[in-house]
């Protein structure tokens, strides 16, 4: 049984857990391995990157540059649970990178070096493993857990420079650990913790987004996001010659309520979309990545934005990170809570979060698309 909260009415109930049927992706050549094909043969006059890699738009969109200064916002959690700092000022600060960034890196976090440490080794040792020993855990039709990609639903639609390993983490139920790597044989027991650890990141955040937006029960989104749905992507982008060519991830919002990422090595590639111009996102170490998802802005009646991102490509170093995604049950209705639409229009039709994840990962990534179509006419 799931325990869900109806913003509208502001109580919780019960309910079982449905199953719910997210889709597939068509099957893709395997990226790494087409990397290091590639690059063989740049010796001998040839390596062409292959026309359903090649993205004009990867060239043609405008990048902002260092010189212009716009850098993430960094929030210091320890400010905000430790009543020796000055918390209101520290929480504003949050209230302004959620409104005005949609995302944020946090340090202080309370997840340990240890931790983090063995899941960065632990993805790194998974996608050295051959081809094939990889393969074992490939994602199976009509499935999206496992080792392939996502969003590809044509054979003529043009494709990202990455390989996936994508996990369902929480509830229990929605493991399907057969798809959980053995090689390293320390991966299984690394990511369970890892897992647990964000979630209680993740309570914490959402709790004091909840307060900062002056929800009148902070722990019903704090529980929503941290206490229901959880899975992760493992993303591996090789390194290309030809990488203004390509994108390793397509522009988009996330179709979730908030995302907590992890840089697993020293190469960036996040850029963000901020006044129509892509700025690049430089990690901080042993800080998070967290963004604001689609579910979140519907919920803050837009007052909290999720915003367009993608990934370049690094020409000689690969590239690995880990994105944890949290979202209410899917029996939820995502809306406004009430409090925010007492002074105001509400500005989203609503939509049950297993609808809309199931519209999002049915599709191609495209920008915003989705959630603009939400929107109720003024």
């Amino acid at each position: 049984m799931t325990s869900l909260y109806s913003p509208r009415s502001g109580t919780m109930r019960t309910a079982p857990a449905t199953p719910l049927d997210l889709g597939c992706s068509v099957p893709v050549p395997n990226v790494q391995e087409l990397a290091a094909i590639i690059s063989a043969a740049e010796g001998n006059g040839a390596g062409e990157v292959p026309d359903r890699y090649v993205r004009p738009e990867a060239e043609a969109d405008p990048v902002a540059s260092p010189a212009d200064g716009d850098e993430l916002p960094v929030i210091d959690i320890s400010k905000l649970i430790n009543s020796e700092f000055l918390e209101e000022q520290e929480l504003a600060n949050l209230g302004f990178a959620c409104r005005e960034w949609g995302f944020f890196q946090v340090i202080n976090h309370g997840v340990s070096d240890e931790t983090i440490n063995k899941m960065k080794k632990d993805m790194m040792e998974f996608f050295k493993l051959p081809l094939k020993e990889k393969e074992e855990i490939k994602q199976l039709p009509g499935g999206i857990q496992g080792y392939g990609q996502l969003f590809v639903q044509s054979e003529e639609q043009k494709l990202d420079w990455a390989d996936l390993l994508v996990l369902s983490t929480h509830p229990f139920a929605r493991r399907d650990i057969k798809f959980w790597p053995t090689n390293p044989t320390t991966f299984r027991d690394t990511l369970d913790k890892y897992s647990l650890e964000l979630r209680k990141l993740t309570g914490c955040l959402v709790r004091l987004m909840a307060k900062d937006l002056g929800i009148k029960n902070p722990d019903l989104l704090g529980n929503l996001l941290s206490e229901h749905l959880q899975s992760v992507r493992i993303n591996y982008y090789p390194p290309c010659k030809h990488a203004s060519k390509v994108l390793g991830l397509s522009p988009h919002s996330d179709g979730t309520g908030l995302t907590v990422l992890l840089q697993a090595n020293d190469v960036n590639g996040l850029q963000i979309k901020k006044d129509d111009r892509w700025f690049s996102v430089k990690a901080r170490p042993g800080a998070f990545i967290v963004n604001i998802g689609d579910h979140i802005e519907i919920m803050s009646n837009g007052r909290y934005k999720s915003i367009e991102h993608r990934v370049v490509i690094n020409k000689e170093k690969e590239r690995l990170s880990i994105a944890a995604f949290h979202s209410p049950p899917f029996e939820v209705a995502l809306r406004p809570f009430p409090e925010l639409i007492e002074a105001e229009e509400e500005r989203y039709r609503a939509i049950t979060v297993g609808d809309f994840m199931k519209a999002y990962m049915t599709d191609r990534l495209d920008g915003k698309r989705l959630l603009e179509s939400l929107k109720l006419k003024k």
